[in-house]
């Protein structure tokens, strides 16, 4: 069974859907069968590649409501966040462009850190801060789950990958995605958002018990 999940690292219902779908996971009697990809998709494709900024002054101006109120929009993510282990510190985050480390999530991937590389980022982006567009910030992230930081410099100083980055966005348009997460099981079933648990658990049931009746067919 195949996982596809489109999402951003800089989505905050993205990283409590990764947990929940890790919870889904550890419950499926066929885990070791599965194999979860992940696919890039840019929340906002036009923040400026060298922006950096704080994250709640930029929500602030864009809904209005100011400081506090652009604080208390994101508390209430943090909320749901902690009921699944995760701490965010929107007080601390940095607005950052997101195809770079889209990019380095490929990179990972061909060297077998894929999950690890998406999981790194979420984390430096949600609790530390970390300006996730800077190239030394992901050189330093690479090197922490295991890539070479040589390779991670060169492939970030290329076109390597871009092509990867923009097929993942082009199919999630084709497969009509327009929100993040995005579950995509076996290319026959699909949900969207950071979906409970149980929810993720019963369709991966359902696919898993469909693909096995479609292999019990008697050919003709």
């Amino acid at each position: 069974m195949r996982i596809e999940v489109w999402s951003d690292v800089v989505c905050p219902w993205c990283y409590i859907g990764k947990r929940r779908l890790e919870s889904a996971l550890a419950r499926f009697e066929h885990a070791d069968e599965v194999e979860v990809v992940w696919r890039s998709f840019e929340l906002d494709p036009n923040t400026p590649a060298d922006a950096v900024g704080d994250l709640v002054e930029y929500l602030a101006a864009k809904y209005g409501g100011g400081r506090d109120g652009a604080l208390a929009m994101m508390d209430r993510v943090a909320e749901v966040a902690r009921a699944d282990d995760l701490h965010y510190r929107f007080d601390i985050a940095q607005r950052s462009n997101t195809f770079d480390a889209h990019r380095l999530v490929h990179l990972a991937a061909a060297h077998g850190l894929q999950d690890k590389m998406k999981e790194r980022l979420m984390k430096a982006y949600f609790t530390e801060g970390a300006a996730i567009n800077e190239h030394a910030t992901l050189i330093g992230l690479a090197g922490e789950v295991g890539l070479d930081a040589e390779s991670a410099t060169a492939m970030l100083g290329s076109a390597a990958y871009e092509s990867e980055v923009r097929a993942d966005e082009s199919t999630a348009r084709d497969l009509g995605i327009t929100g993040v997460p995005f579950f995509v099981i076996d290319r026959a079933y699909g949900l969207s958002g950071a979906q409970p648990a149980e929810q993720l658990l019963a369709v991966m049931n359902e696919a898993w018990a469909a693909s096995q009746s479609s292999v019990a067919e008697p050919t003709e």
